[in-house]
């Protein structure tokens, strides 16, 4: 699986992508961001409010219990606001 980190959730993380084998079990996009929490104090911190992410599997917006597997491509960043 593919991670990509944009915004501040790059910053917070310390990288801007990454290849990643998530444990048997994390099936959703909600187990995801509980197993990434648990990886680090720069994940914990950005991932600390989750009202503040959207989540994209395959350049699609996902909901917390959208699936996620082995081979997705899963973007993380904050809300898009325009103008």
């Amino acid at each position: 699986m593919k991670l990509l980190y944009f915004a501040w959730l790059k910053t917070k993380t310390g990288m801007a992508e990454e290849d990643v084998t998530p444990p048997a079990g994390v099936g959703t996009v909600a187990e995801l961001l509980t197993w990434l929490e648990g990886r680090g104090p720069g994940f914990a911190d950005a991932l600390a409010d989750r009202r503040a992410i959207r989540v994209a599997v395959n350049q699609s917006y996902a909901q917390p219990g959208d699936p996620v597997r082995p081979g997705d491509e899963v973007a993380l960043f904050p809300p898009v606001t325009g103008g």
